[in-house]
């Protein structure tokens, strides 16, 4: 056969016997940069064109199109590595913009005028920058892992757009405490855990009564649930502990029903999904007489009344399971005293003066499941 599937590894090979008019047989056997059957077929009728027109081609000459290469990125790389939700949204990306603007070029002359011409036309259609750039991370993950499998030698040094700062909004201290007065039963429960604990929305849907450790007042956030019900690991794919203050831990107690593991459920003890979780909260908000905000402004909340108490950003970091701190910096300026405070050290031990040394220098854990009847664990 001109097309098979090596069995030590499963790559598609093309192996051509061919015998050239003056009576010469060689024979050429490559891998196919396509790796599907379809690919390696058309990789083959590639390589014997060369051949008839009296050139031997070498792999690296014969590039598979945007396409072709895409669709073998999402199924070997993106569905194996990525989430639920990342596939999502890089399908959205490709089929919606990357697709109808790279499609039938061959990966190897995508170049970076044309990735301006692609900014440039999604500018015009009036995207937000930050929506381009996520198309363009998508784009530049496609390169990367085309040049990871030696299909490309580099790729192209693609230029995100400049965005202007997020902002994002929050409840005062007065706001959150009239939301959690209007709220009753389980969603009083949730809306409180969301402001005290900074949990995203999918971490709270995804909670579990052996996630709470009442002895040592503790929360373990271990998993999510995406909008499409998926159960997976948390967004930066760590577990994180959160302390839980008595109120919430009160609250938690009052919300304990026997209708199966999930502390936020339906009738049926099924986790509640995204879409069942709008209309409560925008009810609730309306009787605190409050603005309509999302779930998340809830953990803007948390975030910012720790900064505003003078907690230390990397705390905060840690509580809210950021991947980096630049993510945190985003609440520093709701923080004014840790300017004043800094200012006034300098004040206090001499401007530039160095200080002396004396006077400068002068995760697991065991737990009971919550409720009756648990046993003891560790977590790591």
């Amino acid at each position: 056969m001109s097309v098979r599937q090596r069995k030590r590894d499963n790559r598609w090979m093309v192996d051509i016997v061919y015998e050239h008019p003056n009576g010469q047989v060689e024979r050429l056997r490559r891998v196919s940069p396509v790796q599907t059957k379809r690919g390696a077929e058309s990789y083959e009728r590639d390589l014997r064109q060369a051949l008839l027109s009296g050139a031997r081609e070498q792999r690296k000459e014969v590039f598979p199109t945007f396409t072709e290469f895409a669709k073998e990125f999402m199924e070997d790389y993106a569905e194996v590595n990525n989430k639920p939700g990342e596939v999502k949204a890089k399908r959205n990306h490709l089929d919606l913009h990357l697709l109808p603007m790279f499609g039938l070029k061959p990966l190897n002359e995508i170049t970076l005028r044309d990735i301006e011409r692609f900014k440039r036309q999604k500018q015009k259609q009036g995207y937000h920058p930050k929506s381009i750039n996520n198309h363009l991370t998508t784009l530049n993950r496609i390169f990367t892992i085309a040049c990871d499998w030696g299909l490309l030698e580099k790729g192209p040094k693609i230029k995100k757009l400049k965005c202007p700062e997020p902002t994002f909004d929050f409840l005062s201290f007065s706001e959150a405490k009239r939301l959690i007065d209007a709220a009753k039963g389980q969603w009083r429960t949730m809306i409180m855990v969301a402001l005290k604990c900074g949990l995203r929305q999918g971490e709270l849907l995804g909670l579990r009564w052996d996630d709470i450790n009442v002895e040592r007042r503790l929360l373990c956030v271990s998993r999510s649930i995406d909008r499409d019900g998926n159960i997976g690991t948390p967004k930066s794919g760590r577990n994180r502990i959160i302390p839980l203050a008595d109120d919430v831990l009160q609250a938690l107690h009052e919300s304990r029903h026997r209708k199966g593991i999930w502390i936020f459920c339906d009738e049926k003890g099924s986790p509640l999904r995204d879409n069942q979780c709008k209309r409560p909260l925008k009810q609730i908000l309306l009787k605190a007489g409050l603005r309509h905000i999302s779930w998340h402004v809830l953990r803007h909340t948390f975030a910012s009344h720790l900064v505003m108490l003078g907690t230390p950003l990397p705390t905060v970091q840690e509580l809210l399971g950021h991947s980096t701190i630049q993510m945190t910096m985003r609440y520093s300026h709701l923080s004014p005293e840790a300017k004043r405070e800094a200012v006034e050290l300098l004040e206090t031990y001499g401007s530039i003066a160095a200080p002396k040394n004396d006077e400068l220098c002068n995760s697991s854990f065991s737990r009971k499941n919550f409720g009756t009847g648990g046993g003891t664990r560790t977590l790591t």
